[in-house]
């Protein structure tokens, strides 16, 4: 009696342990987006370092129906092709039909030839039907347009 017990409880957490894996299998949304940034204060530089401050409005179209407003700081040097940014930005609309919002922050790094940049959804940012949300947005940019890759689970 008391093995039939441990292998029934055994066999629910199982079960629960896959419905929480299905539950957090990545999904994709691919897209375009038109960003406008514009410049919230005077770029300032010294010492051949340049600072700046800026706000992002983003229109996304897709699979993400969405705008977002945002903010980066970017620092620039003497070094043609050298620069960092940080930002950070809140995305509402609908992604595949799901309302909501969430928030994503930027941290990009060029120099020497090479680029890096990652995007990254705030954990526990996500409101409405996009509660819970997590994952990475990957930019492209081709032919003048920028596109959209968002890898995430929702629960």
């Amino acid at each position: 009696m008391q093995l039939i017990r441990i292998l029934v409880v055994s066999a629910l957490c199982l079960g629960a342990i896959a419905q929480q894996a299905a539950a957090k299998t990545m999904q994709q949304a691919t897209g375009t987006f038109e960003v406008k940034v514009a410049p919230l204060t005077a770029e300032d530089t010294q010492d051949g370092i340049t600072l700046g401050r800026y706000s992002i409005d983003k229109q996304f179209s897709g699979d993400l129906v969405a705008s977002s407003k945002g903010e980066m700081l970017a620092v620039g040097t003497t070094v043609k092709g050298s620069a960092g940014y940080g930002a950070a930005e809140r995305v509402t609309g609908a992604l595949k039909g799901k309302k909501g919002s969430f928030g994503l922050v930027h941290r990009g790094l060029m120099g020497g030839g090479k680029q890096e940049m990652q995007v990254v959804i705030v954990p526990d940012s996500g409101s409405d039907e996009l509660k819970g949300i997590e994952g990475t947005l990957t930019i492209k940019i081709a032919d003048g347009k920028h596109h959209y890759a968002l890898d995430y689970t929702l629960p």
